[in-house]
């Protein structure tokens, strides 16, 4: 009987368990739904066909400019999670009153349902560098993808040499961006090339292509004297608050070069180096024939005093063999 009561206790607490990890186990990871302004978004599953959005050039995320994420269905109490990488999240859209400007969200945001099944926020780009944002919800996981059109035209630049060779072709490139930066394609940039008394002006067009993507080349030829002063100028967008200051026109000034005196200058100098190197040789060579020449001395000089001292030496022991053989207890050494 005990133990019969004992087996009941045992399959009673195994369904209680079973009980209560049951609905974690069949949470409900709900249905993700993606629009652009009410309308269903094109693309954004995988990375090779990214949602498209407008970057928000006026300086607030409205509709137009933002991929609505809109989790339904979800089991109650639900928290939804999201985290982007070369995108921002906000909760909610610029409404009267209530600003979303290209410096709100963050990267991660995390919404609770509560007692709700649904929870929506919005992502935005300001770079036309393709983005993600993961979304994670009951365990389960999604990533979509977006990427930002580039804005008007807001500023300009210009490449040159500081100067250049007379005679020569030279290379000058102007680039176009939008107000966060992004390399603007399409855009039209004049530039007037002056020198000698004439301009030249040049309507450009920037590239599409991704090597060259938002910039133009123009080769312009040096005169033989003087200088070439570019302006690079172009319609750009009007201020927005908050955002970089547009920059319509620039300049660079190309000095030309008189290679033929410049050559004839390090000749010059050259010829300087070579007879400073020649008379350093020379002073070398001259310093060398006094040494030689000392050495020489010395050693004739050495000579000498060895055969004085070989002399005085035979001498000596010539003279002290006949005093040793005179006074045979009086003897003296020899020098060896």
């Amino acid at each position: 009987m005990k133990s019969f009561k004992k087996v009941s206790l045992i399959i009673a607490a195994a369904l209680t368990s079973t009980m209560l990890v049951s609905p974690a186990a069949n949470a409900n990871a709900g249905t993700v739904t993606l629009t652009v302004a009410g309308s269903a978004a094109t693309g954004g599953t995988v990375v090779t066909t990214p949602v498209s959005l407008p970057v928000p050039a006026d300086n607030s995320v409205d509709a137009a400019d933002a991929l609505k994420i809109a989790v339904t269905s979800v089991d109650a109490g639900t928290i939804v999670t999201a985290v982007a990488v070369n995108a921002t999240l906000v909760p909610a859209l610029a409404a009267t009153g209530s600003a979303v400007t290209a410096a709100s969200g963050t990267s991660t945001l995390s919404i609770a349902t509560g007692t709700g099944t649904a929870a929506d926020f919005y992502v935005y780009t300001k770079s036309t560098a393709v983005g993600s944002v993961s979304i994670t919800r009951a365990g389960t996981t999604t990533v979509y993808y977006v990427q930002g059109t580039a804005g008007a035209l807001n500023s300009i630049t210009l490449s040159a040499p500081a100067s250049a060779a007379a005679g020569t072709s030279q290379v000058l490139k102007v680039s176009g961006y939008d107000v966060f930066g992004n390399l603007k394609s399409g855009a039209t940039i004049n530039t007037l090339v002056s020198s000698s008394g004439t301009a030249l002006s040049t309507a450009l067009t920037t590239d599409s292509a991704t090597a060259t993507l938002g910039t133009k080349e123009q080769t312009v030829a040096m005169p033989a004297t003087g200088s070439v002063t570019v302006v690079a100028y172009a319609t750009v967008a009007t201020a927005v608050t908050g955002l970089s200051a547009p920059i319509g026109s620039v300049s660079a000034t190309i000095v030309v070069r008189d290679v033929v005196s410049e050559l004839s200058a390090k000749n010059a100098e050259l010829a300087v180096a070579n007879s400073a190197l020649a008379a350093e040789k020379a002073g070398r060579a001259a310093d060398k024939a006094a040494a030689d020449s000392s050495t020489a001395t010395l050693k004739a000089e050495n000579e000498s005093l060895k055969a004085i001292v070989a002399s005085l030496k035979s001498q000596f022991n010539a003279l002290a063999k006949k005093w040793n053989v005179k006074f045979p207890k009086l003897k003296v050494n020899w020098i060896k």
